[in-house]
């Protein structure tokens, strides 16, 4: 018989709760939605602001991979659900305070909106395409035509799904890491970085790089400036948000996220950037590849370590 002695009556192996139920899926499907978010907002903002042709990456390209980016999150959604021939029944009802209720709704509006932008501009992008029949031909004119109305909802839209990709983990109030609202716009933000990553990485036109490197710069510091907050603002609080804290201060995250979150996924990338932009030849892939992994693994970090915290003291 194996013997052994407990020195405390909380986290017992096997014994004490221990709340595990979301693996790989959900991290997967909130760094899709965050990059399609960020997407979307800087093609509508651009398109607002008349700049469409100077922005093609931004505004043509980069929102072609959004609509199999939001198809693959939901599908890792669909894997991750218990009861899979259920999932229509959140379509059957809307509740205000459910952040799945919203999220749902608007992943159902944003996902076909997102198809006819890409479908806008596909003979742009491929002069070859043919649409064979006329219904077809005559609905591309009318969004041709009405791009600026699209534009409106999209980054409206947009941004309610990249605050959405943060306010579904902060909603738990029984997992003191993620029960902090500053969750929902620094998961905007990230979004927002992983898609500028997405569009420096597709375009060819140096000018709408810089353009596009000097906003990720910005994001970058925004981001870095809510991440500070949030550990202050649980530093600042109980004794189950100080030691949600610690798991990245001190505890068994703090390498991972360090590393590569904040040094290779913010703060390397924003120096490579700055350098490219001083005039020093950086190849813009670097950075952001290493943008688009750091905001992967942060978001794989926030949900496993948020599943560890609870308010068991």
């Amino acid at each position: 018989m194996k013997e052994e002695l407990f020195a405390s009556g909380r986290n017992i192996p096997n014994i004490d709760p221990y709340l595990n139920i979301w693996h790989w899926q959900i991290p997967g499907y909130l760094f899709l939605g965050g990059l399609a978010a960020g997407i979307l907002l800087f093609a509508s903002f651009f398109t607002i602001m008349g700049k469409e042709n100077k922005m093609e990456a931004t505004v043509k390209k980069a929102p072609m991979i959004v609509p199999f980016a939001l198809v693959l999150g939901l599908f890792f959604l669909f894997l991750d659900l218990k009861h899979k021939l259920y999932f229509w029944q959140l379509y059957t009802t809307v509740r205000y305070e459910s952040p799945m209720s919203w999220g749902a709704w608007v992943l159902m509006a944003i996902t076909p909106l997102s198809i006819l932008w890409a479908a806008s501009y596909i003979r742009e992008l491929f002069p070859k395409w043919d649409w064979k029949y006329d219904i077809l031909k005559k609905s591309e004119k009318w969004l041709i035509a009405n791009r600026i109305l699209m534009a409106w909802p999209m980054g409206a839209l947009a941004v309610i799904l990249g605050i959405y990709t943060g306010i579904l983990l902060s909603a738990f109030n029984a997992r003191p890491l993620w029960n902090t609202s500053i969750l929902g716009p620094l998961f905007l933000v990230s979004g927002m970085s992983t898609g500028a990553a997405v569009i420096m990485l597709m375009s060819k036109d140096h000018k709408e790089k810089k353009i596009i490197g000097r906003i990720d710069i910005l994001l970058i510091v925004v981001e870095l400036f809510f991440i500070i907050h949030l550990f202050m603002g649980f530093l600042a609080g109980s004794e189950v948000q100080i030691n949600a804290a610690n798991l990245f201060l001190g505890g068994k995250f703090t390498a991972p996220f360090f590393a590569f979150v904040v040094i290779l996924g913010l703060i390397f990338p924003a120096v490579l950037e700055i350098m490219e932009l001083k005039g020093f030849k950086v190849p813009i892939v670097i950075p952001a590849i290493l943008i688009l992994l750091g905001g992967l693994i942060f978001r794989f970090l926030m949900v496993e370590a948020g599943q560890i915290t609870r308010y068991l003291y």
